[in-house]
């Protein structure tokens, strides 16, 4: 953007929202006026879908709070977070069953039921994945709705654990 004219990002956000668009798309939330902007225009009846940088769904309250804005704001303003980490998939020309023990799946989160059934995959590395075992990258997603009993959470000053506590119990 062009600083020097007062073209920037929050700029051109406010100039967006003078159109009234139903959905706007930020691409990432950086700083406190683009929060703020964004925060503002989906109290006012806007769908927000944006990006921003935490280590996982609970942490990006604490992250908004952290950039400023009020906790109120947020418990008002949010009302779904995912977050995404991209794994390597295994290669599915060479992959071959594996041994786990059955206590490492139940550390993991199986139940030990599950850990009994589940069959683990590993690559052995061919040309089309170039000897890795892997090829490709899958999604794993986080997702933490903003209920009532969160947002109460959010605006008494929970923690990003807590939060992460309620949300699992609520899943």
């Amino acid at each position: 953007m062009r600083d020097a004219i007062g073209l920037n990002f929050a700029a051109a956000l406010r100039s967006f929202l003078r159109q009234d668009p139903n959905i706007i798309l930020v691409g990432e939330i950086r700083d406190f006026e683009t929060a703020e902007i964004a925060v503002k225009a989906a109290l006012t009846g806007h769908l927000v879908l944006s990006t921003l940088h935490t280590n996982d769904a609970p942490s990006t309250v604490n992250r908004l709070m952290n950039m400023g804005i009020e906790p109120y704001l947020v418990a008002t303003s949010v009302i779904l977070i995912a977050a995404q980490r991209l794994i390597r998939r295994v290669c599915t020309n060479c992959k071959s069953p594996t041994e786990v023990a059955p206590q490492v799946l139940v550390s993991l989160g199986f139940s030990p039921e599950e850990a009994k059934s589940v069959q683990v995959m590993k690559g052995k590395g061919c040309e089309r994945c170039n000897g890795t075992g892997y090829k490709g990258r899958v999604a794993l997603v986080e997702v933490l709705e903003i209920s009532e009993e969160v947002r109460e959470m959010v605006l008494s000053g929970g923690s990003s654990i807590e939060i992460k506590r309620k949300g699992i119990e609520e899943a």
